[in-house]
């Protein structure tokens, strides 16, 4: 038995044979041709078929993981009809007298290039896009087709990486687990698997292909991000009961739909959901969350091509407070910069963009976006229970010239004679060491505080949380964290104020009962995850 190691991005354990996933590898030659208007026609013939199979991905996807998620195949088909992509395309075909097929290599290893020299992680991501459309055409030019080389039975897929397409055409019936030598946690294929529910572990490494072949047995241990290949006996019992266990776990957790959130000993607390965007409220319906705790309002503005009008804003607020009727909707004011970037922003290349001009920084400079913004949320108020919080709080004063910013947004809707909740509360995301130690004095200013431990524990411990390489210095649980935890909730109840955790440890059970004891008021969470975290909260006795 060998055993590899890799990163878990869906937790499950799945038990089967391999099967290593085959695509048909074109090989590109580079061939000198006269005709060059029949090469670029040859060209549009084949990028023409490609937007056809990727409407019908699209299509495929849409059913299996949801718009949002299917919302990668439009992107596939807009970047097939890039213009710098095509003038490259045309260019090298005119001036280097070449087939269409190495022009489209050329170009698609250039553009992959320029994306993966980029600093922005989601930009990065996007060299496997172009070389998968790339790869598409080049097909389609080789009027080939693409074999995956699966069997009758389920298997577990074994591949250098997945491309999103990819991964969606493979017949999920017949998919017991994806593993991946390469990849990211951050890529689209990573995404689809967590949304398919499958088994998935990535960046196990080249040597691990270089161990398997097809028909090898084989356990994926999604929760720990192992790989058994050829397990003995004794390893194919043990993850054979964790398997078990897990699929009792998950229906058990049904039946705790419409139960309390409720210790033993009669101490209660809200589990609400963490969302990017109106498509994700079935989930935090069908999941049977309180309400939304994290609505993160920058998707509608990573998915739009230009800033979003107050009107499209208003439209999908409105829709979000109407369709949790009467819930708690908190939806956190833009947070783009960092790793989170937008062409139409204008931002410039930064040093260390995790501390640099972003979230509330951008909105305080740039008041005409937070207007727009502020003047969509109020108008949305008067639609259901509304809290509006803002990112990255560093300082009394920010908050002072944030809610003058409302006070001028409020006044203009009364002179305009539109309705809006005046008693919508105000609260401010604690994900900054500075904000957790004068909590005492930003709590008097606000109705609440909701904790993002993600940006909080990169702060206090130094640590990037983009950097694989630290990720072992990156203690989730270390007391300087704890601790500053402890203090903004204090701070919270001494002046009123009510306190959450929306960041990655609230999902963390290991912590739920800390967190109680702390008196954490709420819980937001991965919509996945709110019945796990309900079971927990019902087996703690504080007493």
């Amino acid at each position: 038995m060998e055993t590899f190691t890799g990163k878990g991005v869906y937790g499950a354990v799945a038990i089967g044979k391999i099967s290593i996933f085959k695509r048909r590898e074109v090989s590109v030659k580079r061939n000198h041709v006269t005709d060059t208007e029949g090469e670029k026609a040859r060209l549009a013939v084949a990028k023409e078929l490609a937007v056809k199979q990727l409407q019908e991905i699209y299509e495929k996807a849409l059913k299996e993981v949801g718009e949002e998620n299917a919302r990668i195949f439009e992107t596939h088909m807009l970047m097939i009809e890039d213009e710098d992509y095509n003038d490259s395309i045309r260019n090298i075909i005119e001036t280097q007298k070449v087939n269409a097929e190495y022009a489209v290599a050329v170009t698609s290893d250039h553009f992959a290039e320029m994306f993966r020299a980029m600093d922005d992680t989601y930009m990065r991501e996007r060299a496997a896009d172009v070389q998968d459309i790339s790869n598409r055409i080049i097909q389609n030019l080789d009027s080939g087709q693409n074999k995956n080389g699966m069997g009758d039975h389920k298997v577990i897929i074994c591949a250098d990486d997945l491309a999103p397409s990819e991964t969606v055409l493979l017949d999920k019936d017949k998919v017991l687990a994806f593993v991946t030598a390469y990849g990211s946690s951050n890529s689209h294929t990573a995404i689809l698997a967590r949304n398919m529910n499958i088994p998935a572990i990535i960046s196990v490494g080249g040597e691990f292909l270089n161990a398997v072949h097809d028909g090898d047995e084989a356990i994926v241990d999604g929760f720990t991000g192992e790989i058994f290949l050829n397990p003995d006996s004794e390893t194919v019992e043990r993850m054979g009961k964790k398997q078990q266990e897990d699929e009792e776990k998950k229906k058990l957790l049904l039946k705790l739909k419409g139960k309390e959130n409720i210790t033993i000993d009669g101490t209660s607390i809200k589990i609400f959901a963490n969302i990017g965007g109106v498509d994700n409220i079935g989930s935090v319906i069908v999941n049977d969350a309180g309400g939304i705790g994290l609505f993160r309002s920058e998707f509608l503005y990573l998915e739009s091509s230009d800033f979003p009008t107050e009107d499209e804003q208003f439209a999908a607020y409105k829709k979000v407070l109407e369709s949790m009727a009467g819930k708690k909707v908190i939806i956190r004011t833009l947070d783009i910069g960092a790793d989170k970037q937008v062409g139409y922003f204008g931002l410039e290349k930064e040093e260390n963009p995790a501390l640099g001009y972003r979230a509330i920084r951008i909105c305080l400079t740039r008041p005409e976006i937070f207007k727009t913004q502020l003047r969509a949320l109020y108008r949305a108020s008067a639609y259901g229970d509304l809290g509006i919080m803002f990112p990255m709080i560093t300082s009394v004063s920010e908050l002072e010239t944030i809610f003058h910013i409302c006070d001028e947004v409020k006044s203009g809707l009364r002179t305009d004679g539109i309705e809006y909740d005046e008693n919508t509360e105000l609260g401010i995301m604690i994900e900054t060491p500075a904000a957790a130690l004068i909590s005492d004095r930003l709590a008097p200013m606000v109705d609440f505080f909701s904790v993002g431990t993600n940006d909080l524990t990169q702060y206090t411990l130094a640590c990037d949380r983009q950097n694989s390489k630290i990720e072992s210095f990156c203690d989730t649980h270390h007391e300087a964290i704890l601790r500053l935890i402890e203090m903004s909730a204090e701070n919270a109840h001494k002046n009123g104020a009510w306190i959450g955790i929306c960041g990655e440890l609230a999902a963390d059970t290991a912590l739920t009962e800390t967190f109680l004891r702390m008196g954490i008021d709420e819980l937001s969470v991965s919509p996945s995850f709110v019945l796990k975290v309900r079971d927990t909260v019902r087996s703690i006795d504080l007493r």
